[in-house]
C-alpha cells in the first residue's frame, strides 16, 4: 500500500526544467511523452537504477500515477529525492504540456 505521505506534484506544478523519469511501457512511451523525459519501464527501474538521472528531485510519471507512485516510493527508499506526478501524463496532457511522439512530432497520451 501506498504511504499517506509520499510527496507528489500535480502535472501542471512541474517545473520546465524538471527532471521526469516516466515509467510507463514501451508503447505507452512511442505514443507519446513529455520532451524531455527518461523512459525507464516499472518492470526495469530496478534493474536500471543507475539510469536514474541525478542532480535534483526525480518527478516520476505514468499514465495517472499509480505505477509511478510505487516507482517514486522505491526511488525515495534508495535515498533518492522523488516526487509523484498525480494524475500523470493524462494530466500533463490536458494541463497543456507538450507530449511528443517517438519520433519528436506531436504525441497522444495511450
Amino acid at each position: 500500500m501506498f504511504h499517506a505521505q509520499l510527496p507528489a506534484v500535480d502535472a501542471a506544478a512541474v517545473p520546465a526544467d524538471a527532471i521526469l523519469l516516466d515509467v510507463r511501457e514501451n508503447d505507452e512511451w512511442a505514443a507519446g511523452h513529455a520532451e524531455n523525459a527518461v523512459h525507464i519501464p516499472m518492470g526495469e527501474v530496478v534493474a536500471r537504477i543507475g539510469e536514474v538521472p541525478e542532480g535534483g528531485k526525480v518527478h516520476v510519471v505514468c499514465r495517472v500515477g499509480g505505477r509511478s507512485a510505487q516507482v517514486t516510493q522505491y526511488l525515495i527508499a534508495q535515498g533518492i529525492d522523488a516526487v509523484n506526478v498525480n494524475g500523470g501524463m493524462l494530466d500533463w496532457e490536458a494541463s497543456g504540456r507538450s507530449v511528443v511522439d517517438g519520433n519528436g512530432g506531436e504525441g497522444y497520451v495511450l
